[in-house]
């Protein structure tokens, strides 16, 4: 019984993961990352001041900073929703953690979480505090990514933790195919915090050039550039536009991978119910991101390619889960390779 509390409890937190990272998709392309100033709170109050009292003492605090609900609610929710998950999250490991020996090998993966969750806090107050320094910002993204990828690891873990597992031949390849998403998901963070996602308004050209002017040096400077608000960029053109050139060629790459991956992997029946997840997947999101070109970015369409760069990740953890599986945990009739 315990186990399978926990096991739900691990599943629920996950899609309240997913629900964060969209949350916190929708306040980044609607500029309101630092719709309050300060953290945890929102112009030193737990809410949206609305009250004149409230906004007096806004005023107060915050001189010459005009509190705008538009922009400071969707931040306020995401944090709320943020904060959260992280009480979830560890409620979790301390479940896997004091019932280590039902669910063996779990420990590791539950101090993991928590330290990530931990990290994951610290990069939400830096991302205002340091004016959404595109660091933080692409790290916050990341982590959010990570984080929701392990919790569903370990629900798959848990629901099939009566298995023994071992090791398939083509699971390294599937190891593989993760990196280079996750790499993608990294360049898509880099593009969205230094908004360099609507700077090429063409496809598959950019500013009507398939090698236009470049500045990799200014693009990829991770340090700080000595100033205190990084909102809607500091970047010049030529460096906006190498950001975005190197995230389509960072798809073109993981496309060549997951394609790569998908024919090996594919001559053994049992995995191609996932197989054909991941395909279909990717070809979504491949659409989505030329239709976030040729349309500048609109808002759902730019949430759908967050959501779907999480569930393509997903599947990917999923098929290398089930590689860990015997031949005996699948319906017999379909495990034939």
């Amino acid at each position: 019984m315990r186990n399978l509390l926990t096991h739900k409890l691990t599943f629920a937190t996950a899609c309240l993961a997913l629900v964060v990272i969209l949350l916190g998709a929708f306040t980044r392309l609607a500029d309101a990352g630092l719709g309050c100033p300060d953290w945890p709170g929102c112009y030193g109050h737990l809410s949206v001041p609305t009250t004149d009292h409230a906004l007096l003492k806004a005023e107060e605090l915050f001189p010459g900073q005009e509190v705008v609900a538009a922009k400071a609610w969707p931040e306020m929710i995401h944090r709320y929703f943020a904060g959260a998950l992280g009480l979830m999250v560890f409620l979790i490991c301390f479940l896997l953690i004091k019932y280590k020996e039902e669910v063996k090998g779990m420990t590791p993966l539950a101090v993991g979480l928590g330290g990530l969750i931990i990290f994951q806090a610290l990069l939400g107050m830096w991302t205002v505090t340091l004016g959404l320094w595109p660091v933080t910002v692409m790290g916050h993204l990341l982590g959010g990514f990570i984080t929701l990828n392990l919790l569903w690891y370990i629900t798959l873990r848990l629901r099939d933790r009566e298995f023994d597992f071992h090791q398939h031949e083509l699971k390294g390849l599937v190891k593989i195919a993760m990196i280079v998403v996750i790499a993608q998901i990294f360049l898509g963070g880099w593009t969205s915090s230094n908004y360099a996602a609507i700077i090429c308004t063409d496809f598959p050209t950019c500013q009507g050039s398939l090698f236009p002017p470049m500045d990799f040096m200014s693009a990829f400077q991770l340090w700080g550039h000595g100033v205190t608000n990084y909102e809607f960029g500091i970047l010049g053109n030529d460096a906006r536009v190498t950001i975005q050139w190197t995230h389509r060629l960072g798809a073109y790459i993981t496309i060549a991978v997951l394609m790569f991956m998908l024919f090996k992997v594919w001559q053994y029946k049992r995995f191609r119910k996932t197989l054909k997840v991941i395909a279909a997947l990717l070809a979504i999101q491949v659409i989505l991101g030329i239709s976030n070109v040729l349309f500048s970015i609109p808002m759902p369409i730019a949430l759908a390619h967050n959501g779907v760069a999480v569930l393509l990740l997903l599947s990917l953890v999923t098929l290398f889960h089930t590689m860990s599986l015997p031949k005996e945990s699948f319906i017999r009739g379909a495990e034939n390779e």
